[in-house]
């Protein structure tokens, strides 16, 4: 019975590995880590390594990705393009030319913006910063070019690398083994002539919001036009121990300027990610969404949607946010920010994506006065499935950054009124009875 057991918490094991890393709005997201040799040299190979987000909401933000591995021989870089190791390593082995990096586990980030045109490639020199593939599919890419020595020089003496890591920029990737596939084909710009790499393997890495952080990373507050009652998030939702916090009107912005000296090493590429700065709330969350259901018309209803950051060591840029709802299926119009529908199961059409307008509200801005972006969402009702009873007009699910966040529970959410009337009618009806007895009061008069 023992070896039994051990395979039955083996198989359990893989299969919950497997499921904590998957995604249900996002079933096919996966970043792919493509390596093509170009070129054999007389000691190796050069390689183009290209570095694809699938992901259609999750993009990777500054610092930017750091991609790690293992060489399975005595591997050396002697050079790379739109990209550099970290660390060169012990080269003293090395008499006259000198490699790039000589260490068996390199690290290997982005180029800033901006380096001369002799050290880059295509799609590199972003500092690391990969869109998402549904907001942005043709910034959801990457490249850099490496130069290997010391490895084999034909498909059947080369040994691909191993134990590849993948931050983006923080932890929650685990990525699979290298696997040879057919070599990739590509077109010469006049298209008339094909050619292909002379050996492919790609690593498939998928994200875990667990491996990423013990607690969710923001929280979704309720109201709506019906009830008074503002349902918050949820105290503690993120986590309360070991975080700093400020009062919004501390000195201790003034005084230190941690936010601006964050923001500005940021810009320099500073890599060290600084521990977060929170404004003091109940639910210590960095990044709150708050839904309110506005308004009610005879065919159609609208939303507010409004995000605010509590971080003053952070700025989203090219954020995005992902809402599940029946009724996003029939959206009549966005205001000031840009969407996309999710489409991963065939017809259902349940959920939506957001982000902002480029150069208007495309940057969540650190907490304070401008640490805020806000957008309304007008829905056609549908007759038969609609209504504001049981909290039917909130989302199922919301995602921030790829990061599902932590919603009220459901007996908090806001109630419809014990009233035969809609919300909308009972207010006509209120508005014309007040006229009536105006009117009264005249004649009386």
């Amino acid at each position: 019975m023992e070896p039994r057991c051990s395979l039955l918490l083996l198989a359990l094991a893989a299969m919950l590995s497997v499921a904590v890393a998957y995604d249900p709005l996002d079933p096919n997201g996966n970043i792919t880590i493509k390596w093509d040799i170009m070129s054999w040299t007389p000691d190796g190979y050069v390689a183009v390594v290209t570095i694809n987000n699938f992901q259609m909401y999750r993009q990777i933000m500054a610092p930017g990705w750091t991609v790690g591995w293992t060489w399975a021989k005595r591997e050396v870089i002697w050079s790379m393009l739109g990209a550099q190791a970290t660390e060169q390593g012990d080269c003293s082995r090395f008499k006259a030319n000198i490699p790039h990096c000589c260490k068996r586990t390199p690290t290997v980030v982005d180029l800033l913006p901006g380096v001369p045109y002799n050290q880059q490639i295509a799609n590199c020199c972003r500092g690391g910063v990969i869109s998402a593939y549904g907001q942005d599919p043709a910034a959801a890419v990457s490249a850099f070019q490496v130069s290997v020595g010391q490895a084999g020089t034909t498909n059947r003496t080369v040994k691909v690398p191993k134990n590849f890591t993948l931050l983006g920029p923080g932890p929650g990737y685990t990525c699979g083994p290298a696997k040879v596939v057919p070599s990739t084909v590509f077109l010469t710009p006049d298209r008339r002539r094909k050619t292909q790499a002379l050996m492919t393997w790609n690593v498939t890495c998928t994200y875990s919001q667990h491996l990423a952080s013990k607690y969710p990373s923001c929280c979704v507050s309720f109201s709506s036009f019906y009830n008074d009652t503002i349902v918050p998030c949820a105290k503690c939702a993120c986590g309360c121990e070991h975080k700093t916090c400020v009062l919004g009107d501390s000195k201790r912005l003034a005084v230190t300027g941690k936010h601006e000296h964050a923001h500005a090493a940021a810009a320099r590429g500073h890599r060290d990610k600084e521990a977060p700065l929170l404004q003091c709330t109940t639910h210590m969350c960095p990044v709150r969404v708050h839904w309110h259901v506005k308004l009610n018309y005879k065919e159609y209803w609208r939303a507010k949607i409004a995000i605010t950051n509590f971080n003053y060591h952070m700025n989203y840029t090219q954020w995005t946010l992902v809402a599940q709802h029946p009724n996003l299926n029939n959206i009549t119009e966005v205001f000031s920010f840009d969407y996309k529908p999710v489409v991963a199961y065939g017809s259902i059409n349940d959920t939506a994506m957001f982000y902002g307008l480029k150069y208007f509200n495309d940057h969540l801005m650190q907490a304070g006065p401008y640490g805020n972006v806000q957008s309304e969402v007008l829905m056609r009702k549908d007759a038969s499935t609609f209504t504001f009873r049981q909290g039917w007009a909130f989302p199922r699910k919301v995602y921030f950054n790829g990061d599902e966040c932590q919603m009220p529970p459901p007996d908090a959410y806001p109630y419809l009124p014990n009233s035969a009337l809609p919300a909308a009618a009972a207010s006509s009806l209120g508005a014309a009875v007040a006229a009536v007895v105006v009117l009264l009061v005249m004649i009386v008069a």
